[in-house]
C-alpha cells in the first residue's frame, strides 16, 4: 500500500483544517453580513473600502461646513433685509419732509426716529451667531463696528473688522467666502467727483479727495483772507490770495482730506458737499439726523433743499444693501444645490462600499452547506483510513 501512515495522517489533518478555516470564515461572514472583515480577507478590496470610507467622512465634513455656512448666510440675509426695510422707511419719510408734510417739530420727531434706526442698524451690523460676528470678515472674534458718542448720541461709526473675508472649503477643490466684510456690504466704493451745493464759490479741486459721504464746508473771512474748514470749525486752512485750484483741507477728527478749488470763493457761509459713490449706511443716517435737527441754523428752504439732496445718499446705500441681499441669496441657492450634490455623492460612495463589503447571504449559505458536507466526507474518509489494521498494511 502506497504512502506511510504519517503522510496519510498529515494529509487528512491538512484537509480537515482547510475545511474548518473555510467554515469559520463563512460563519463569520454570515454573522457580520460583511464579505471583508479584515484586510487579509481580500487585500485589494479592503484597500478600496478604506479609500471609500475616507471619502465618505470627507463628504460628511463638507456637508457640515455647507450646512453651517447656509445658516450663517440665511441670518445675514435676514439682517440685510431688515436694514433695507429701515432705509426704505427713511426714504419715504425724507420724501414727505421735502414735500412739506412735516413742520419743524415734525422734522425733529423724524430725526429722533432716524436716531433710533441708527442705533438698531449698528446693533444689527454687530450681530453674532454661534459666537462669531457675521460682518467682521476674517476677524470674527470682535465686534466689527465701534461707535463714538457725544451727549449720548452716535456721532461716528468706525469699522474695525477685517478687510478680507474668511474662506471655507465646501467641496473638493472649492472654497467660498463666508463671513461678510461689513465695510464692503454697508458702504459704496465707487468714488465720484465731490459736488458743492452752496453759494460760496468753492468747487472741486483737481486732486482725489478721500472724504466720504456728506461733508459740511465752512467758509469764513478773518478780515484779510478767506479760510475754510470741514470739521465744523475745529481747524481752518487759510486761502492764499487769488485762491488755489487744488487746496487740501483736512478733517482733524478723521484725518481725511477734501481738495477744494478756492479760486472762485467770493462769500462766506456753510454748504453741503456730497461725494457720490462713498456713502455708508451709518454716516448717511447721522448726517440726515443732524440736518433735520438743524444744528447749523439753516433757513427752512435751504434745509429742505439739502434734505432733497440727501435722498440720493439714502438711495445709494439702499441699492447697496439690495445688491448684497441678492448676492447672499445667490450664495444660499448655490450652497443648497451643492449640499444636495454632496449628499448624492455620499450615497454613491456608501452604495459602492456596500457592494464591495456586503456579503451575499444566500451564496454564503450554499457555500457553508457545501463546506460542511466536504468536512463530513473528510472525517468519514479519515475514519476509514485510520481503521486499517497492521495486516492491511502488510498485505
Amino acid at each position: 500500500m502506497s504512502g506511510s501512515l504519517a503522510s496519510i495522517c498529515n494529509n487528512v489533518s491538512y484537509a480537515l483544517n482547510l475545511h474548518s478555516k473555510a467554515i469559520t470564515l463563512l460563519q463569520e461572514q454570515a454573522s457580520t453580513g460583511n464579505r471583508v472583515n479584515r484586510a487579509s480577507d481580500n487585500p485589494s478590496e479592503a484597500y478600496r473600502i478604506l479609500g471609500l470610507n475616507s471619502q465618505e467622512r470627507s463628504l460628511q465634513s463638507y456637508q457640515e461646513s455647507v450646512t453651517e455656512l447656509i445658516g450663517n448666510l440665511e441670518i445675514s440675509s435676514t439682517i440685510i433685509a431688515d436694514m433695507s426695510s429701515e432705509l426704505s422707511s427713511t426714504q419715504t419719510l425724507l420724501t414727505q419732509i421735502v414735500g412739506g408734510v412735516y413742520d419743524t417739530e415734525g422734522q425733529k420727531r423724524i430725526a429722533d426716529k432716524i436716531n433710533n434706526s441708527l442705533e438698531q442698524l449698528v446693533s444689527l451690523a454687530n450681530t453674532k451667531h454661534a459666537s462669531q460676528y457675521l460682518f467682521g470678515g476674517n476677524d470674527t472674534g470682535g465686534a466689527p463696528y465701534e461707535v463714538v458718542r457725544e451727549n449720548g448720541q452716535i456721532v461716528r461709526v468706525v469699522y474695525q473688522g477685517s478687510d478680507t473675508s474668511r474662506s471655507i472649503n465646501v467641496a473638493p477643490g472649492l472654497s467660498l467666502e463666508t463671513y461678510h466684510v461689513g465695510d464692503a456690504v454697508f458702504r459704496s466704493d465707487d468714488r465720484e467727483t465731490p459736488v458743492f451745493l452752496g453759494k460760496t464759490g468753492a468747487s472741486a479741486g483737481t486732486g482725489t479727495s478721500n472724504v466720504q459721504g456728506d461733508i459740511w464746508l465752512t467758509v469764513e473771512h478773518d478780515g484779510a483772507n478767506y479760510r475754510i474748514s470741514i470739521d465744523d470749525g475745529a481747524t481752518f486752512a487759510t486761502v492764499p490770495a487769488g485762491g488755489d485750484s487744488n487746496q487740501a483741507v483736512t478733517d482733524s477728527r478723521t484725518g481725511r482730506v477734501l481738495y477744494v478749488d478756492t479760486t472762485g470763493i467770493d462769500s462766506t457761509g456753510t454748504e453741503l458737499v456730497r461725494v457720490p459713490g462713498t456713502y455708508d449706511i451709518f454716516t448717511t443716517l447721522i448726517s440726515l439726523r443732524d440736518l433735520l435737527l438743524n444744528k447749523r441754523g439753516l433757513g427752512t428752504q435751504e434745509l429742505l433743499g439739502y434734505a432733497n439732496e440727501c435722498v440720493a445718499g439714502v438711495e445709494e446705500v439702499y441699492n447697496r444693501l439690495i445688491q448684497a441681499d441678492v448676492s447672499t441669496g445667490s450664495k444660499i441657492g448655490f450652497l443648497s444645490t451643492l449640499k444636495d450634490n454632496l449628499e448624492d455623492m455620499e450615497y454613491d460612495t456608501q452604495d459602492e462600499t456596500t457592494h464591495l463589503q456586503e456579503a451575499d447571504i444566500a451564496q454564503i449559505a450554499i457555500d457553508l452547506s457545501r463546506r460542511e458536507v466536504l468536512y463530513q466526507m473528510s472525517l468519514s474518509v479519515a475514519g476509514r483510513l485510520m481503521s486499517m489494521s497492521l495486516l492491511d498494511f502488510i498485505t
